[in-house]
Protein backbone atom coordinates (compact mmCIF):
# COMPACT_ATOMS: atom_id res chain seq x y z
CA UNK A 1 0.00 0.00 0.00
CA UNK A 2 2.85 2.70 0.65
CA UNK A 3 4.24 1.84 -2.93
CA UNK A 4 0.20 2.54 -4.18
CA UNK A 5 0.56 5.84 -2.07
CA UNK A 6 3.65 7.39 -3.66
CA UNK A 7 2.26 7.20 -6.93
CA UNK A 8 -0.30 9.79 -5.94
CA UNK A 9 0.98 13.49 -5.24
CA UNK A 10 2.29 14.59 -2.11
CA UNK A 11 0.18 16.49 -0.22
CA UNK A 12 2.39 17.28 3.11
CA UNK A 13 2.44 21.15 2.00
CA UNK A 14 -1.24 21.19 2.74
CA UNK A 15 -0.66 20.61 6.54
CA UNK A 16 0.50 24.03 6.47
CA UNK A 17 -3.00 26.49 6.89
CA UNK A 18 -1.62 29.55 4.72
CA UNK A 19 -0.51 27.06 1.98
CA UNK A 20 -4.18 25.38 2.05
CA UNK A 21 -6.08 27.90 1.90
CA UNK A 22 -4.30 29.83 -1.07
CA UNK A 23 -4.15 26.01 -2.67
CA UNK A 24 -7.84 25.90 -1.74
CA UNK A 25 -8.82 29.40 -3.16
CA UNK A 26 -7.33 28.32 -6.30
CA UNK A 27 -9.74 25.42 -6.75
CA UNK A 28 -12.65 27.99 -6.81
CA UNK A 29 -10.65 31.20 -8.75
CA UNK A 30 -9.13 28.91 -11.62
CA UNK A 31 -11.85 27.93 -12.96
CA UNK A 32 -13.32 31.46 -13.36
CA UNK A 33 -9.99 32.43 -14.66
CA UNK A 34 -9.59 29.99 -17.27
CA UNK A 35 -13.27 31.14 -18.62
CA UNK A 36 -11.34 34.16 -19.50
CA UNK A 37 -8.67 32.60 -21.21
CA UNK A 38 -11.48 30.72 -23.45
CA UNK A 39 -13.39 34.00 -23.88
CA UNK A 40 -11.15 36.12 -24.82
CA UNK A 41 -9.92 34.33 -28.21
CA UNK A 42 -12.98 33.03 -28.54
CA UNK A 43 -14.60 37.02 -28.58
CA UNK A 44 -12.25 38.05 -30.96
CA UNK A 45 -12.07 35.23 -33.45
CA UNK A 46 -15.91 35.44 -33.26
CA UNK A 47 -15.65 39.34 -33.99
CA UNK A 48 -12.81 38.76 -36.78
CA UNK A 49 -12.20 35.85 -38.25
CA UNK A 50 -9.06 35.25 -38.43
CA UNK A 51 -6.30 33.48 -36.50
CA UNK A 52 -4.35 36.36 -37.08
CA UNK A 53 -6.12 38.50 -34.49
CA UNK A 54 -5.79 36.28 -32.41
CA UNK A 55 -1.93 36.04 -32.11
CA UNK A 56 -2.28 39.40 -31.26
CA UNK A 57 -3.06 38.54 -27.83
CA UNK A 58 0.58 37.22 -27.95
CA UNK A 59 2.23 40.77 -28.18
CA UNK A 60 -0.60 42.74 -26.12
CA UNK A 61 0.06 40.28 -23.62
CA UNK A 62 3.55 39.74 -23.60
CA UNK A 63 5.11 43.37 -22.89
CA UNK A 64 2.45 44.44 -19.96
CA UNK A 65 3.83 41.05 -18.70
CA UNK A 66 7.31 41.98 -18.98
CA UNK A 67 7.49 45.17 -18.02
CA UNK A 68 5.59 44.55 -14.65
CA UNK A 69 6.85 40.73 -14.38
CA UNK A 70 10.24 41.78 -14.00
CA UNK A 71 9.27 45.22 -12.19
CA UNK A 72 6.70 43.45 -9.80
CA UNK A 73 9.38 41.09 -9.13
CA UNK A 74 11.25 44.08 -7.81
CA UNK A 75 8.09 44.95 -5.83
CA UNK A 76 7.70 42.14 -4.21
CA UNK A 77 11.70 42.21 -2.99
CA UNK A 78 10.94 45.59 -1.50
CA UNK A 79 7.34 45.88 -0.40
CA UNK A 80 5.57 42.92 2.35
CA UNK A 81 4.66 40.35 -0.35
CA UNK A 82 0.99 39.64 1.55
CA UNK A 83 -0.13 43.33 0.98
CA UNK A 84 1.30 43.43 -2.58
CA UNK A 85 -0.91 40.18 -3.51
CA UNK A 86 -4.22 42.23 -1.84
CA UNK A 87 -3.72 44.91 -4.26
CA UNK A 88 -3.04 43.42 -7.48
CA UNK A 89 -5.57 40.47 -6.29
CA UNK A 90 -8.36 43.85 -6.68
CA UNK A 91 -6.81 44.99 -9.44
CA UNK A 92 -7.39 41.64 -11.48
CA UNK A 93 -11.45 41.61 -10.14
CA UNK A 94 -11.60 45.36 -11.50
CA UNK A 95 -9.99 44.60 -14.69
CA UNK A 96 -12.17 41.13 -15.05
CA UNK A 97 -15.35 42.83 -14.18
CA UNK A 98 -14.06 45.26 -17.17
CA UNK A 99 -14.28 42.56 -19.40
CA UNK A 100 -17.92 41.73 -18.08
CA UNK A 101 -19.16 45.60 -18.75
CA UNK A 102 -17.68 45.73 -22.60
CA UNK A 103 -19.36 42.23 -23.29
CA UNK A 104 -22.60 42.78 -21.76
CA UNK A 105 -23.31 46.14 -23.44
CA UNK A 106 -22.21 44.61 -26.72
CA UNK A 107 -19.11 46.68 -27.78
CA UNK A 108 -17.25 43.82 -30.16
CA UNK A 109 -14.44 46.11 -30.27
CA UNK A 110 -11.09 44.09 -30.89
CA UNK A 111 -8.71 46.67 -29.59
CA UNK A 112 -10.80 47.40 -26.14
CA UNK A 113 -10.62 43.83 -25.78
CA UNK A 114 -7.08 43.79 -26.42
CA UNK A 115 -6.44 46.48 -24.03
CA UNK A 116 -8.00 44.82 -21.47
CA UNK A 117 -6.18 42.05 -22.03
CA UNK A 118 -2.77 44.60 -21.50
CA UNK A 119 -4.40 45.61 -18.36
CA UNK A 120 -5.24 42.06 -16.69
CA UNK A 121 -2.10 41.22 -17.73
CA UNK A 122 0.50 43.70 -15.85
CA UNK A 123 -1.54 42.63 -12.48
CA UNK A 124 -1.03 39.23 -13.30
CA UNK A 125 2.61 39.89 -13.85
CA UNK A 126 3.09 42.01 -10.48
CA UNK A 127 0.57 38.95 -8.50
CA UNK A 128 2.42 36.03 -9.41
CA UNK A 129 6.38 36.44 -8.67
CA UNK A 130 4.96 37.54 -5.20
CA UNK A 131 2.67 34.45 -4.89
CA UNK A 132 5.05 32.20 -5.88
CA UNK A 133 7.90 34.42 -3.74
CA UNK A 134 6.41 33.61 -0.49
CA UNK A 135 6.54 29.86 -0.27
CA UNK A 136 9.87 29.56 0.75
CA UNK A 137 8.63 31.56 3.83
CA UNK A 138 5.74 29.40 4.22
CA UNK A 139 7.60 25.91 3.59
CA UNK A 140 10.39 23.84 3.69
CA UNK A 141 12.67 23.75 0.75
CA UNK A 142 12.34 19.59 0.74
CA UNK A 143 8.50 20.58 0.32
CA UNK A 144 8.62 22.90 -2.63
CA UNK A 145 8.50 20.03 -5.52
CA UNK A 146 5.23 18.67 -4.03
CA UNK A 147 3.63 22.41 -3.36
CA UNK A 148 4.67 23.30 -7.08
CA UNK A 149 3.08 20.08 -8.71
CA UNK A 150 -0.12 21.09 -6.19
CA UNK A 151 -0.74 24.15 -7.46
CA UNK A 152 0.31 23.30 -11.14
CA UNK A 153 -2.90 20.18 -10.41
CA UNK A 154 -5.23 22.87 -9.11
CA UNK A 155 -4.49 25.17 -12.18
CA UNK A 156 -4.82 22.62 -14.74
CA UNK A 157 -7.66 21.31 -12.89
CA UNK A 158 -9.40 24.69 -13.50
CA UNK A 159 -8.33 25.11 -17.26
CA UNK A 160 -10.18 21.25 -17.80
CA UNK A 161 -13.31 23.03 -15.96
CA UNK A 162 -13.16 26.42 -17.81
CA UNK A 163 -12.81 25.40 -21.36
CA UNK A 164 -15.46 22.45 -21.36
CA UNK A 165 -18.25 24.99 -19.39
CA UNK A 166 -16.98 27.49 -21.90
CA UNK A 167 -16.74 26.11 -24.88
CA UNK A 168 -20.36 25.14 -24.27
CA UNK A 169 -21.82 27.78 -22.68
CA UNK A 170 -20.65 30.73 -25.49
CA UNK A 171 -23.07 29.74 -27.75
CA UNK A 172 -25.94 29.81 -25.32
CA UNK A 173 -25.36 32.26 -22.90
CA UNK A 174 -22.49 35.15 -24.56
CA UNK A 175 -19.75 35.78 -23.15
CA UNK A 176 -20.44 38.13 -20.71
CA UNK A 177 -21.42 35.47 -18.54
CA UNK A 178 -18.16 33.83 -18.74
CA UNK A 179 -16.32 37.48 -17.27
CA UNK A 180 -19.17 37.54 -14.88
CA UNK A 181 -18.43 34.22 -12.90
CA UNK A 182 -14.55 34.61 -13.54
CA UNK A 183 -14.81 38.58 -11.88
CA UNK A 184 -17.04 36.44 -8.75
CA UNK A 185 -15.07 33.54 -8.18
CA UNK A 186 -11.49 36.10 -7.96
CA UNK A 187 -12.86 37.23 -4.72
CA UNK A 188 -11.97 33.41 -3.14
CA UNK A 189 -8.10 34.12 -3.32
CA UNK A 190 -8.61 37.63 -2.12
CA UNK A 191 -9.93 35.99 1.16
CA UNK A 192 -7.16 33.81 1.13
CA UNK A 193 -4.46 36.55 0.73
CA UNK A 194 -6.15 38.58 3.49
CA UNK A 195 -5.58 36.12 5.80
CA UNK A 196 -1.81 35.70 5.48
CA UNK A 197 0.54 36.87 7.90
CA UNK A 198 2.66 40.05 7.29
CA UNK A 199 5.67 39.27 5.01
CA UNK A 200 8.15 41.80 5.38
CA UNK A 201 11.40 41.49 3.49
CA UNK A 202 14.78 39.63 4.92
CA UNK A 203 17.44 41.51 4.76
CA UNK A 204 15.98 44.37 1.72
CA UNK A 205 18.29 46.03 -0.19
CA UNK A 206 17.78 49.10 -2.46
CA UNK A 207 14.59 50.22 -3.91
CA UNK A 208 12.07 48.69 -6.45
CA UNK A 209 13.35 50.62 -9.28
CA UNK A 210 15.46 49.78 -12.48
CA UNK A 211 18.84 49.62 -10.46
CA UNK A 212 17.10 46.31 -8.23
CA UNK A 213 15.80 44.91 -11.83
CA UNK A 214 19.20 44.66 -13.03
CA UNK A 215 20.58 43.14 -9.98
CA UNK A 216 18.26 40.76 -10.50
CA UNK A 217 19.27 39.58 -13.86
CA UNK A 218 22.95 39.98 -12.74
CA UNK A 219 22.06 37.76 -9.78
CA UNK A 220 20.81 34.91 -12.82
CA UNK A 221 23.90 35.62 -14.74
CA UNK A 222 25.91 33.66 -12.04
CA UNK A 223 23.82 31.31 -12.08
CA UNK A 224 23.87 29.43 -15.70
CA UNK A 225 21.44 26.15 -14.41
CA UNK A 226 19.08 28.30 -13.87
CA UNK A 227 19.80 30.49 -17.23
CA UNK A 228 19.68 27.27 -19.06
CA UNK A 229 16.06 26.20 -17.59
CA UNK A 230 14.48 29.24 -18.61
CA UNK A 231 15.90 29.07 -22.08
CA UNK A 232 14.91 25.21 -22.33
CA UNK A 233 11.01 26.50 -21.81
CA UNK A 234 10.87 29.38 -23.85
CA UNK A 235 11.94 26.71 -26.40
CA UNK A 236 9.13 24.34 -25.58
CA UNK A 237 6.38 27.15 -25.33
CA UNK A 238 7.49 29.18 -28.56
CA UNK A 239 7.98 26.80 -30.91
CA UNK A 240 5.30 24.00 -29.37
CA UNK A 241 2.50 25.90 -28.08
CA UNK A 242 -0.31 25.79 -30.28
CA UNK A 243 -3.25 27.26 -28.33
CA UNK A 244 -4.04 30.14 -30.72
CA UNK A 245 -4.60 27.55 -33.66
CA UNK A 246 -7.39 26.23 -31.78
CA UNK A 247 -10.40 27.86 -32.62
CA UNK A 248 -9.43 27.78 -36.38
CA UNK A 249 -8.61 23.91 -35.77
CA UNK A 250 -11.75 23.49 -34.12
CA UNK A 251 -13.69 25.40 -36.46
CA UNK A 252 -11.79 24.44 -39.93
CA UNK A 253 -10.45 21.14 -39.60
CA UNK A 254 -12.87 19.55 -37.12
CA UNK A 255 -15.72 20.81 -38.42
CA UNK A 256 -16.94 23.05 -35.02
CA UNK A 257 -18.84 26.21 -35.16
CA UNK A 258 -17.22 29.36 -35.55
CA UNK A 259 -18.26 30.94 -31.92
CA UNK A 260 -16.90 28.01 -29.98
CA UNK A 261 -18.54 24.19 -29.54
CA UNK A 262 -17.75 20.99 -28.40
CA UNK A 263 -14.29 20.03 -29.87
CA UNK A 264 -13.24 23.74 -29.20
CA UNK A 265 -13.71 22.78 -25.84
CA UNK A 266 -12.27 19.60 -26.08
CA UNK A 267 -8.86 21.10 -27.50
CA UNK A 268 -8.54 23.90 -24.78
CA UNK A 269 -9.35 21.51 -22.34
CA UNK A 270 -7.07 18.44 -23.27
CA UNK A 271 -3.58 19.71 -22.02
CA UNK A 272 -4.65 20.67 -18.64
CA UNK A 273 -6.55 17.19 -18.32
CA UNK A 274 -2.83 16.13 -19.39
CA UNK A 275 -1.64 17.85 -16.79
CA UNK A 276 -3.85 17.26 -13.98
CA UNK A 277 -2.83 13.03 -14.29
CA UNK A 278 0.55 14.00 -14.34
CA UNK A 279 0.00 16.30 -10.83
CA UNK A 280 -2.02 13.44 -9.27
CA UNK A 281 0.17 10.91 -10.05
CA UNK A 282 3.42 13.20 -8.56
CA UNK A 283 4.19 11.49 -5.68
CA UNK A 284 7.39 10.34 -7.46
CA UNK A 285 8.69 13.85 -7.97
CA UNK A 286 9.92 14.65 -4.54
CA UNK A 287 11.93 11.90 -5.04
CA UNK A 288 14.15 12.50 -8.09
CA UNK A 289 17.56 14.26 -7.38
CA UNK A 290 18.46 13.95 -11.07
CA UNK A 291 15.94 17.62 -11.69
CA UNK A 292 17.98 18.76 -14.78
CA UNK A 293 17.47 15.35 -16.82
CA UNK A 294 14.08 14.77 -15.79
CA UNK A 295 13.33 18.43 -17.30
CA UNK A 296 15.03 17.99 -20.73
CA UNK A 297 13.12 14.69 -21.52
CA UNK A 298 10.06 16.01 -20.67
CA UNK A 299 10.57 18.79 -22.95
CA UNK A 300 11.44 15.98 -25.28
CA UNK A 301 8.12 14.00 -24.71
CA UNK A 302 6.49 17.60 -25.27
CA UNK A 303 7.92 18.42 -28.94
CA UNK A 304 6.85 14.67 -29.91
CA UNK A 305 3.70 15.01 -28.66
CA UNK A 306 3.51 18.64 -30.69
CA UNK A 307 4.88 17.02 -33.64
CA UNK A 308 2.14 14.13 -33.62
CA UNK A 309 -0.46 16.78 -32.99
CA UNK A 310 0.24 19.00 -36.27
CA UNK A 311 0.03 15.34 -37.65
CA UNK A 312 -3.60 14.47 -36.37
CA UNK A 313 -4.66 18.27 -38.11
CA UNK A 314 -3.51 17.23 -41.09
CA UNK A 315 -5.27 13.96 -41.63
CA UNK A 316 -8.69 15.19 -40.02
CA UNK A 317 -10.48 15.82 -43.35
CA UNK A 318 -9.62 11.93 -44.45
CA UNK A 319 -9.94 10.55 -40.80
CA UNK A 320 -12.45 12.68 -38.95
CA UNK A 321 -12.88 11.05 -35.40
CA UNK A 322 -9.63 8.72 -35.05
CA UNK A 323 -7.49 12.28 -35.75
CA UNK A 324 -9.85 14.28 -33.33
CA UNK A 325 -9.12 11.12 -30.50
CA UNK A 326 -5.43 11.68 -31.89
CA UNK A 327 -4.86 15.31 -31.20
CA UNK A 328 -7.11 15.43 -27.96
CA UNK A 329 -4.40 12.62 -26.73
CA UNK A 330 -1.28 13.95 -27.99
CA UNK A 331 -2.15 17.48 -26.23
CA UNK A 332 -2.78 15.30 -23.27
CA UNK A 333 0.01 14.17 -22.92
CA UNK A 334 2.05 17.38 -23.70
CA UNK A 335 -0.04 18.44 -20.47
CA UNK A 336 1.11 15.79 -18.43
CA UNK A 337 4.98 16.19 -19.79
CA UNK A 338 4.61 20.60 -19.01
CA UNK A 339 3.32 19.59 -15.12
CA UNK A 340 6.73 17.97 -14.87
CA UNK A 341 8.79 20.26 -16.21
CA UNK A 342 7.21 23.33 -14.89
CA UNK A 343 7.28 21.23 -11.56
CA UNK A 344 10.95 20.67 -11.47
CA UNK A 345 11.65 23.87 -13.02
CA UNK A 346 9.97 25.78 -10.00
CA UNK A 347 11.73 23.90 -7.57
CA UNK A 348 15.02 24.96 -8.55
CA UNK A 349 14.41 28.01 -8.92
CA UNK A 350 12.83 28.71 -5.49
CA UNK A 351 15.49 26.75 -3.56
CA UNK A 352 18.77 28.47 -5.24
CA UNK A 353 17.68 31.51 -4.46
CA UNK A 354 18.20 34.01 -1.63
CA UNK A 355 14.95 35.60 -0.20
CA UNK A 356 16.18 39.05 -0.91
CA UNK A 357 16.18 38.20 -4.15
CA UNK A 358 13.66 35.80 -4.84
CA UNK A 359 10.76 38.25 -6.00
CA UNK A 360 13.03 39.31 -8.54
CA UNK A 361 13.86 35.86 -10.02
CA UNK A 362 9.94 34.57 -9.64
CA UNK A 363 9.43 37.59 -12.07
CA UNK A 364 11.46 36.17 -14.60
CA UNK A 365 9.99 33.01 -14.34
CA UNK A 366 6.29 34.21 -14.75
CA UNK A 367 7.56 36.33 -17.52
CA UNK A 368 9.64 33.14 -19.29
CA UNK A 369 6.31 30.59 -18.47
CA UNK A 370 3.21 33.26 -19.48
CA UNK A 371 5.30 35.29 -22.14
CA UNK A 372 7.05 32.09 -23.87
CA UNK A 373 2.92 31.55 -24.95
CA UNK A 374 2.10 34.41 -25.77
CA UNK A 375 4.96 34.89 -27.95
CA UNK A 376 3.86 31.38 -29.66
CA UNK A 377 0.29 32.75 -30.00
CA UNK A 378 2.09 35.44 -32.36
CA UNK A 379 4.36 33.27 -34.02
CA UNK A 380 2.11 29.99 -34.83
CA UNK A 381 -0.98 32.40 -35.76
CA UNK A 382 0.65 34.12 -38.49
CA UNK A 383 2.80 30.82 -39.27
CA UNK A 384 -0.81 29.43 -40.21
CA UNK A 385 -1.50 31.55 -42.11
CA UNK A 386 1.68 30.85 -44.57
CA UNK A 387 1.30 27.24 -44.31
CA UNK A 388 -1.52 26.02 -42.47
CA UNK A 389 -2.79 24.93 -38.78
CA UNK A 390 -1.20 21.28 -39.53
CA UNK A 391 2.63 22.51 -41.03
CA UNK A 392 3.10 25.26 -37.57
CA UNK A 393 1.87 22.63 -35.18
CA UNK A 394 4.37 19.80 -36.44
CA UNK A 395 7.06 22.05 -37.49
CA UNK A 396 7.13 23.60 -34.29
CA UNK A 397 7.29 19.90 -32.27
CA UNK A 398 9.90 19.02 -34.31
CA UNK A 399 11.81 22.17 -33.86
CA UNK A 400 11.25 21.64 -29.74
CA UNK A 401 13.25 18.72 -29.69
CA UNK A 402 15.81 19.42 -32.22
CA UNK A 403 16.67 22.87 -29.81
CA UNK A 404 16.84 21.09 -26.88
CA UNK A 405 18.86 18.13 -27.37
CA UNK A 406 21.49 20.36 -28.55
CA UNK A 407 21.10 22.65 -25.33
CA UNK A 408 21.86 20.00 -23.27
CA UNK A 409 24.98 18.81 -25.60
CA UNK A 410 25.94 22.32 -25.75
CA UNK A 411 25.72 22.54 -21.73
CA UNK A 412 25.82 19.24 -20.17
CA UNK A 413 25.89 20.53 -16.62
CA UNK A 414 22.73 21.03 -16.50
CA UNK A 415 21.77 17.77 -17.57
CA UNK A 416 23.44 16.73 -14.54
CA UNK A 417 22.39 19.21 -12.44
CA UNK A 418 21.15 17.49 -8.65
CA UNK A 419 18.63 19.44 -6.51
CA UNK A 420 18.72 18.84 -2.89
Amino acid sequence: MAGVRGLFADTTPLTNPHFRRLWQANIITVIGAQLTVVAVPAQIYSITGQSSYVGLTGIFGLVPLIVFGLWGGALADHFDRRLLLQVTTAGLIVTSGLFWVQAALGLDNVWLLLGLFSLQQAFFGVNQPTRSAVLPRLLPSVQLPAASALNMTVMMAGAIAGPMIGGALIPVLGFSWLYLIDTLTLFATLGAVWRLPPLPIENRVGSPGLRSVVDGLAYLRGHPILLTSFLVDLIAMIFGMPRALFPEIAHIDFGGPREGGLVFALLFAAMPAGAVLGGVFSGWVSRVSRQGRAVVLSILVWGAAMAVFGVAVGLATAWHLPMLALAIGMLVVGGAADMVSAAFRQAMLLSAADDAVRGRLQGVFIVVVAGGPRIADTVHGYAAELVGTAWASAGGGLLVIVLTALVAVIVPAFWRYRGP
